[in-house]
């Protein structure tokens, strides 16, 4: 669920990834290449300066998109000397007006005072609680009219969310100082009462600081269920105290490969974990923002790191010895057992859970438990014999309702990944977390259980978003930013009635392949951005152009607070393919949305630069750089496009290569940096667990002379499961090599690369091998005979070159 140098020109690559290398101004000034990430954190505030003419907001700036909008005549002057107005006898309305002005200050440079005053004060933003207001708990009305503002709502939950609705008004123009916001009526209120995100750092750790970061993110787009993930083989991230070395052994892991050694080659170890002083701090943090925190604890399955710390608790007459930690990817056969001294200490857990997390969900896992070890046990067949059970799947069914038994004794309500439904009859009041597809999310209703949407595929942050060569690390297939919007929200083949067990989504982030915190903010927004409208808005208004025109003042937020999102939607793809003279150049982007601008002499494009229309040709040596803009405002990065020859065009990307098989394709970031070092940028490899194994479609033969691939070794740190025995490889005839097939992958190899300049190097390394003089197109076939699977070849480019 879950589950070496580089050649030298030509050079294919991006000048800055959005969010990522540089701030870009509306102007999109020219940034530096290869400049660094810098900190997802707001900027220092800046001076209050007026505008010098301000200009009046777009007043369909909000994202999600309110229910209901009115547009009223004028405009309300906001600026330095605006106040916010809050009744004496509303602390809540304090709160929400103290975190409003916070939020100005980081992008428009001034914060509004606060004022108390139980009458309207005009000119100022009024924040008013009324418990009698005939609207929802989380709904507000936001009144805007030339004399001043005003939000309305019966919770402090609609008042935060009006604010935010405001707040996002009054920053539309990505301007500070003084600005002018439309005149409008909103009356809004969240069509799902689960609107949720859940965040992995069992794989990799992300710090308290960091995890704050993503619930203000969560905030603002009025999400309001944060699911984390704080157990798994990887490793245990809470600390609970009547059990120790779940934190002491279980946090930590050596890493595979290169990750795991230091320049020296000793092992280092990866840890990290939340004390209970820090969670509380986590929880307290959000619930200031209306989020609640739903902790998991998995169980039965996903418990290696649990088992290494304690190993009484894992099948003892199956195994011979304590696991590790894991450092593996994949599907593990570690549960825990299920005698009386294991829920003693599951209890134990969720007691001390419960005293830190006031949700009334407790999620429990209880995916992926592959049952492998439970078959093999005496003990475990026996204690299913004891109880009168059928299999393995029913006893995990009771291991699941002894569980729900002991949180409903604390108040509390189980949810579970959609495996808790075989076997048996779930708790009443259980919640089913859908995550393989809708069948699960069918059964529940059916059943009577309420049910949160999380499909593999369709709503995993975890997936790639394009198949662009700059693409970072993911699996595949992509799930682009359209695919989420249109998510929905009604699986086929449930009625009416079971619709309404429907309580929400959630976006499901993975982060296997999702190192740094810089790639958990490309993989949520905005496609995490798209997921909120859809659990907050009225599906009948659900407009696609209308949602991106409303993100390119999203795209200036986050520049501006330096919240790294991914613009593989809208960032441009230069196709060049040899023509007389030159090469005739293809400029196109994912969604097709705005319009391109483009520049041939190397230069970043801004708004003033000319239009793509059509497919054009250039001369070579070749520099295009080109941005998708809409309104002036840049919605990508510039990206880069340059070679020198006609040959440098036959080079292809491992992105661009087609994979011989479908299933267990990701895009993979090596364990080292392009150069073998333990520091600076990694390669992202495309290719299959199973067989890994490239299509180069259509390579025109030519003159060619020579082949030149870059290719890298990965550790084969994958648990596949049953899938094991499927896993391909080829034997090294004499010795290892990349063989190169024509027009199919079971032809005769036509050129054998030898790997030896590469085995045991961490990084990239170029190789190049002759080919037989061929002529026309063809494709061809690239495999690795390397007589195992681990370490894992892949490609990360090739080219074909003509002869000196």
């Amino acid at each position: 669920m879950k589950t070496r140098h580089a050649f030298a020109p030509p050079v294919r690559t991006a000048f800055v990834h959005a969010g990522l290398a540089c701030a870009l101004t509306l102007a999109l000034t020219a940034c530096e290449r290869g400049a660094p990430a810098p900190a997802a954190q707001a900027p220092a505030p800046a001076a209050a300066k007026p505008a010098a003419q301000p200009r009046v907001a777009h007043p369909s700036a909000i994202l999600p998109r309110p229910a209901k909008f009115v547009p009223g005549q004028g405009a309300f002057v906001f600026g330095p000397d605006t106040a916010v107005v809050v009744a004496a006898d509303q602390p809540g309305a304090r709160r929400v007006g103290e975190f409003f002005a916070q939020r100005v200050q980081a992008l428009r440079g001034f914060a509004p005072k606060l004022q108390e005053s139980s009458g309207a004060v005009k000119g100022a933003v009024a924040l008013s609680l009324d418990p009698k207001l005939p609207i929802g708990e989380e709904a507000y009305v936001l009144d805007i009219g030339q004399d001043g503002a005003k939000i309305s709502a019966r919770s402090e939950a609609g008042l935060f969310y009006g604010a935010v609705s405001l707040w996002q008004l009054a920053t539309a123009d990505g301007a500070q100082g003084e600005t002018r916001i439309a005149a409008q009526r909103i009356e809004d209120a969240p069509a799902y009462r689960w609107r949720g995100l859940m965040l992995d750092v069992a794989r990799h750790f992300r710090s308290v600081d960091e995890v704050k970061a993503v619930l203000d993110q969560m905030a603002l787009l009025k999400l309001n269920s944060f699911h984390w993930h704080l157990t798994d083989d990887q490793g245990w991230r809470i600390e609970i105290k009547k059990f120790p070395r779940l934190t002491e052994v279980g946090s930590c892991r050596i890493r595979a490969g290169a990750n795991g050694r230091d320049a020296q080659g000793k092992p280092v170890q990866y840890c990290g974990y939340y004390t209970q002083e820090q969670i509380r701090e986590v929880v307290a943090y959000a619930a200031a923002r209306h989020i609640n925190v739903v902790p998991e604890i998995e169980m039965p399955g996903h418990a290696q790191a649990a088992i290494t710390s304690y190993p009484a608790l894992g099948v003892g007459d199956v195994l011979k010895q304590a696991p590790p930690v894991s450092p593996d990817w994949g599907v593990h056969t570690y549960l825990f057992n299920p005698q009386d001294e294991t829920f003693v200490f599951l209890t134990g857990v969720l007691d001390e859970v419960v005293g830190l997390f006031p949700s009334k969900y407790i999620h429990i896992g209880g995916d992926e438990a592959a049952k492998d070890q439970w078959k093999a046990s005496p003990m475990v067949q026996n204690k299913i014999k004891s109880l009168g059970l059928k299999d393995e799947a029913a006893l995990q069914s009771w291991f699941v309702g002894r569980i729900g038994a002991h949180l409903q004794q604390r108040g509390r309500v189980l949810v579970g990944w959609d495996e808790i439904l075989e076997g048996g009859k779930l708790p009443a009041d259980a919640t089913v977390m859908s995550w393989r597809g809708d069948a699960g999310a069918l059964q529940a209703a059916r059943d009577g259980h309420d049910v949160i949407l999380a499909p593999d595929r369709k709503l995993y942050l975890d997936y790639a978003q394009s198949e662009r060569d700059d693409e970072p690390s993911g699996r595949y297939p992509v799930a682009t930013l359209r695919a989420f919007y249109e998510f929905p929200m009604t699986p086929p083949g449930m009625d009416a009635e079971q619709t309404k067990r429907v309580i929400g989504a959630q976006g499901n982030l993975w982060t296997e392949h999702k190192r740094s915190f810089d790639q958990v903010q490309l993989a949520l927004h905005p496609r995490l951005d798209a997921l909120a409208e859809v659990v907050w808005s009225p599906a009948q208004g659900r407009d696609w152009n209308d949602f991106q025109r409303r993100l390119v003042p999203q795209f200036d937020r986050y520049r501006a607070l330096k919240v790294g999102f991914s613009d593989a939607a809208y960032a441009v793809e230069t196709k060049a393919e040899p023509d007389a003279g030159g090469a005739r150049v293809t400029l196109s982007s994912q969604t097709g949305f705005g319009e391109i601008r483009y520049r041939t002499d190397g230069g970043a494009p801004d708004a003033s630069s000319p239009v793509y229309a059509q497919p054009f040709q250039a001369a070579l040596p070749l520099d295009v750089v080109a941005t998708t803009f809409f309104d002036g405002h840049p919605m990508s990065a510039p990206r880069r496009f340059q070679v020198q020859t006609a040959a440098d065009l036959s080079e292809r990307g491992s992105a661009q290569l087609k994979a011989c098989r479908e299933g267990y394709n990701l895009r993979l970031e090596d364990d080292a940096a392009r150069d073998g070092g333990r520091e600076g940028a990694r390669a992202a490899l495309t290719v299959n667990l199973i067989d890994p194994c490239w299509i180069y479609p259509g390579a025109r033969l030519d003159g060619v002379a020579t082949l030149r691939a870059t290719v890298a070794q990965v550790p084969y740190n994958f648990q596949l499961w049953h899938d094991t025995d499927q896993i391909v490889t080829r034997k090294a005839q004499p010795d290892a090599a990349l063989e190169v097939r024509l027009n199919d992958c079971k032809s005769a190899p036509i050129a054998r690369l030898p790997l030896q300049p590469a085995l045991g190097r961490d990084g990239l390394t170029v190789l190049e091998a002759p080919l037989p003089k061929l002529s026309g197109t063809h494709d061809l076939c690239f495999v690795f005979a390397s007589g195992a699977h681990d370490p894992l070849w892949a490609l990360d480019r090739v080219s074909l070159r003509p002869a000196p």
